[in-house]
């Protein structure tokens, strides 16, 4: 039976990773068109990418918003989860299905109301006013992340330092920030990688100066599927699992550290 699941787990797998192969198969063809299989392989579409200096824009203007929003939503969604794990005030579950809301409501909802405050303040196409709209949508999945992290460090210690005379911001910054700073970093990062891959927020908030990755790939496939699109999606997935295999890492050496304070 245990075999018969691995066996079935494999072939699920298999199917989900088959189109990201045949993706990322297709971008080192050296073909004039989309084939697949390639007739053969170059580095064509890769060079023409970076030299394109649209994708290159587009890039650059991705990684800053989404650095915009994994800053802020790190911050806020840090001092959100400490008051709903440690704080004992009314409609508590009420501010927490609020602070969620992002995840609930369908994100074409989302964009919209934020296109109309956007437009009437005449923020359209700010990065920094992108990069904390979209902060707003990765806020519920750092105040998840952090919730779990909080909830796993020890009341006692913040009274202690509280007892001997720090005050709560100082106890904070120099106690509970950095016993969570592993989960800030998972968090951060989650935020990162849910800007960089946002699409419909972006279609209504940027303009031709700072719009994204991927609204510049919806762009040119509305035009035209060309391999280039394929090259930015293997660098998409490149940035994408790089970020996954970073949390990992750090989550496992923060499970040995753990341990080995515990052992201790």
């Amino acid at each position: 039976m245990k075999y018969g699941v691995s066996f079935v787990t494999a072939i699920g797998c298999a199917i989900l990773v088959m189109p990201i192969l045949i993706v990322v198969t297709i971008s080192f063809g050296g073909d004039t068109f989309v084939v697949f299989p390639p007739r053969h392989y170059s580095l064509h579409w890769f060079h023409v990418l970076f030299g394109d200096l649209d994708w290159r824009e587009a890039f650059v203007s991705s990684v800053r918003i989404a650095l915009v929003a994994c800053v802020l939503a790190t911050f806020t969604g840090f001092l959100a989860a400490y008051a709903l794990v440690r704080g004992t005030f009314p409609f508590k579950r009420l501010i927490l299905t609020f602070t969620l809301m992002p995840m609930i409501v369908p994100t074409i909802i989302t964009s919209v109301a934020m296109y109309f405050l956007t437009a009437k303040l005449g923020l359209v196409g700010n990065v920094l006013w992108v990069g904390m709209c979209h902060a707003v949508l990765a806020l519920p999945l750092v105040v998840l992340i952090l919730s779990s992290v909080l909830q796993s460090i020890d009341p006692n210690l913040e009274r202690a330092a509280l007892s001997l005379g720090a005050s709560r911001a100082r106890m904070l910054r120099t106690l509970v920030a950095p016993l969570a700073l592993p989960g800030m970093v998972s968090a951060a990062l989650f935020a990162f990688l849910a800007s960089f891959d946002e699409l419909v927020v972006a279609m209504f908030l940027t303009n031709a100066q700072s719009k994204t990755l991927p609204v510049k790939i919806w762009s040119s496939l509305e035009l035209e599927i060309e391999p280039t699109i394929s090259a930015v999606s293997t660098v998409l997935i490149i940035v994408t699992a790089f970020v996954l295999v970073c949390e990992t890492l750090l989550r496992r050496s923060s499970s040995r550290a753990s341990s080995r304070v515990a052992s201790h």
